[in-house]
């Protein structure tokens, strides 16, 4: 009994279905040949095109010719088996010394094979090399480059399929971004990031990837979880797509660097931008949710309130404001966080979210819902560190490349402005209605737009494109901050998110 790989056993069996088809009274050498190069990811195919030989051209030479009927094939066996012995000390034979028997079973079959580019020595002296390169022992810190088709193929393989779920995964993501989040700016960001994937597969040798599959023997298309196939929402879809990404970036990452550093260096930062995209991704879906319902949002001062802080806070909430900033400039910390825990429990009796501006330590001491930062406060990165991961956290931005910016820093939120002048700060310039339309068609993340907001000018704001507004004089200078927010929220309502 000989020792065979699943691959001579399909060819011997490929080379009497051929033999069959034709209506020949016997197997021939041809026959064998052809089965061998059935698979292009095969050994054989993978050795011809190693060589130069083009495979295609074989294959179309052998089916219009006629070649010698094929021996036993247990002759042809104990050839392989001895090629096998004297060159891997191991009887058990793969194609590559099932095809090299095949061509030296006839001098004739040999010379048609040579005219078409490819002989049993030139093989062998391929394979020889291949395994003797294989043996040598590997110091730590040696660098080669893959030559031989063994080695070439075997890294090959892992690329090949970490290219191939990484791109899935990336077009599952872009998808996501755009008809799940409608968000133009992740979806841009994701789809740059395939192109990324794309350039780092060019620096790949030509016909490598393809030449190196072998879907049928991967024996990891048989093995699954059950969790593969349950998704609970379409965030869900996009949280496992994103590890699958960033699995897939790591294993091309570290099988590239065997094809040069140039490679595992491209690599490495689209595999960054991944991590920066899944916090956008997230952050943002997360955000929508939390703020979903969240469309008029008050920024509060004491010394601006007709009336007391408390009571312009209740009144408001009643009338439909969703969200209170308490924004308290020059306050000094001793009596600002007694009024900031002050603010926190009025909002919780109102069922509103409360805001600090500022000042993420203060947040924290009064166990407020977030933050909101200008583009001179610090970072989100180090708001994050001080607040953790749960509060909100928003940004004010006057520009395109600030809301951009902002949604890759993983802001929850963002005020776009300013719109107007405004009765209760200053501002320098205003970027007005049109940026208002460029932010909101920019990115899907809970947008306010702010700045001389009222209930004068609130119906030109939503027809640029706003659906969240953030006010301050509008409600803190009202007689009637419920009636106020009352006309705010429908003027709102009206627009679908």
């Amino acid at each position: 009994m000989h020792q065979t790989s699943p691959g001579v056993e399909r060819a011997v069996a490929g080379a009497r279905d051929r033999a069959e088809q034709a209506g020949a009274d016997a197997v021939r050498l041809g026959h064998y040949v052809l089965a061998l190069l059935e698979e292009d990811e095969g050994r054989p195919a993978v050795l011809l095109e190693h060589i130069g030989v083009s495979v295609p051209a074989v294959r179309e030479a052998l089916r219009g010719g006629e070649t010698p009927v094929a021996p036993d094939v247990a002759v042809l066996f104990n050839a392989a088996r001895a090629w096998s012995i004297a060159h891997r000390h191991d009887p058990e034979f793969l194609t590559d010394a099932f095809l090299i028997a095949v061509l030296r079973a006839s001098d004739s079959f040999r010379a048609s094979c040579a005219a078409l580019g490819f002989t049993p020595e030139r093989l062998e002296s391929v394979l020889i090399k291949s395994e003797a390169r294989a043996a040598e022992p590997v110091s730590e810190v040696t660098v080669f480059a893959i030559t031989e088709p063994t080695a070439e193929v075997d890294a090959a393989r892992v690329l090949d399929a970490s290219l191939n779920r990484a791109r899935e995964a990336a077009r599952v993501l872009e998808d996501y971004a755009r008809f799940v989040l409608d968000d133009r700016f992740l979806t841009q960001e994701v789809k740059e990031l395939r192109h990324g994937l794309a350039a780092a597969a060019q620096k790949l040798p030509p016909r490598v990837l393809l030449a190196s599959r072998e879907t049928l023997r991967d024996v990891g298309t048989t093995a699954t979880a059950a969790s593969e196939y349950e998704r609970a929402s379409p965030a869900h879809v996009a949280v496992v797509n994103l590890k699958r990404l960033q699995e897939s970036l790591r294993s091309l990452e570290e099988f590239g660097k065997v094809f040069g550093p140039d490679l595992g260096r491209t690599l490495e930062a689209v595999r960054y931008r991944a991590y920066t995209l899944e916090r956008a991704l997230t952050i943002g879906a997360g955000s929508r949710e939390r703020l979903a319902s969240a469309r008029l949002y008050v920024l509060l001062t004491r010394a601006q309130c007709v009336a007391s802080l408390d009571w312009t806070l209740r009144e408001a909430a009643r009338g439909g404001a969703d969200v209170f900033q308490l924004r308290e400039k020059g306050m000094p910390d001793r009596e600002l966080l007694p009024l900031a825990r002050d603010v926190r429990a009025w909002s919780r009796e109102a069922g509103v979210l409360f805001i600090v501006n500022d000042r993420p330590d203060i947040a924290r001491l009064c166990d407020a819902d977030g933050v909101h930062l200008g583009q001179d406060d610090i970072t989100v990165k180090d708001a994050r560190r001080v607040l953790g991961p749960d509060p909100l956290i928003g940004v004010s931005t006057h520009s395109v490349e600030q809301v951009r910016q902002a949604v890759l820093d993983g802001a929850d939120y963002i005020g776009i402005g300013p719109t107007f002048p405004s009765k209760t700060k200053a501002f320098d310039r205003f970027p007005g209605l049109d940026f208002v339309r460029a932010a909101t068609a920019e990115t899907a993340l809970p947008a306010f737009a702010l700045g001389g907001i009222g209930a004068r000018n609130i119906a030109d704001v939503i027809a640029a494109g706003a659906r969240r507004v953030a006010v301050s004089a509008a409600i803190s200078t009202a007689d009637d901050p419920e009636h106020a927010a009352q006309v705010l929220k429908a003027a709102l309502t009206q627009s679908p998110l």
